[in-house]
C-alpha cells in the first residue's frame, strides 16, 4: 500500500508547513518528528528550529491578545478547562514571569495558558519578550530531542531510510496514546466525587 509513497519527497516539500501548523496547535510531536527529519537531512535543523520558534511564538501571541480582549467573556465558557484555568491563574499570581515560560511546557496548558495570562493584565511587552524566550527554548529542546532520537535509532538500527514511515507512524501513535491517557486521567480527576 505504501510502496509508492515517497515520504522523503513529501517531507522535503511540505515539512516546514506541517511544522507551522503543528506549532499553532500543540506542536511537540511535530517538533520531534521535524528533528528526526533534520537528522535524516530531509529538513535543515536550524530552519526547523527557526520555523518552530516563530510559529509557536505567533500562536501564543494570538492567544494572549484573545485573552486580553475577550478573556472575561471567553474563560467562563470554557467549562471543561476550569481546572487548567485555575492552575494557570494561581501560577500567574505567584510567578508572573515564570508562568509565561512554564505554560508552554505544561501538558494541557498550551492553549489555555496564554489566554489566561492575557486576561490577567500582564504587560504585552513583558509577555512578548518572555514568549520569545520560551518559544526559542521550547523549539530548540524538542527539535534537538527529535534529532538525538534519530541519531540513537540510527545507532540501533543502522540506516533508517527504509523505516521512515513506520517511525513516523509509531511516534504519532505513541504521542496520541499518551495524550489520551492523560486526558482520561484528568477527566477522572475532574469528575471524582468529593469526600466530606
Amino acid at each position: 500500500m505504501f510502496e509508492h509513497l515517497d515520504l522523503h519527497a513529501l517531507l522535503a516539500t511540505y515539512g516546514y508547513w506541517v511544522i507551522v501548523l503543528g506549532c499553532l496547535l500543540e506542536g511537540e510531536t511535530v517538533l520531534i518528528l521535524g528533528g528526526m527529519a533534520a537528522h535524516q537531512q530531509v529538513l535543515d535543523l536550524w530552519a526547523v528550529i527557526a520555523v518552530a520558534t516563530v510559529s509557536g511564538m505567533f500562536g501564543d501571541q494570538l492567544l494572549f491578545w484573545s485573552g486580553r480582549h475577550f478573556g472575561g467573556r471567553l474563560l467562563p465558557r470554557l467549562k471543561g478547562q476550569q481546572a487548567a484555568i485555575e492552575r494557570v491563574t494561581g501560577l500567574i499570581r505567584r510567578y508572573p514571569s515564570t508562568s509565561v515560560l512554564a505554560v508552554r511546557f505544561m501538558y494541557g496548558m498550551r492553549w489555555v495558558g496564554p489566554v489566561v495570562i492575557g486576561a490577567s493584565g500582564l504587560s504585552p511587552l513583558r509577555f512578548t519578550l518572555l514568549n520569545m524566550l520560551g518559544a526559542v527554548l521550547w523549539a530548540t529542546l524538542f527539535v534537538c530531542g527529535g534529532y538525538w532520537a534519530g541519531d540513537a535509532l540510527e545507532h540501533l538500527f543502522g540506516d533508517l531510510k527504509p523505516y521512515r514511515l513506520p517511525i513516523v507512524l509509531g511516534v504519532v501513535v505513541l504521542v496520541v496514546a499518551v495524550a489520551l491517557l492523560r486526558q482520561r486521567r484528568a477527566r477522572a480527576r475532574n469528575v471524582a466525587p468529593l469526600n466530606d
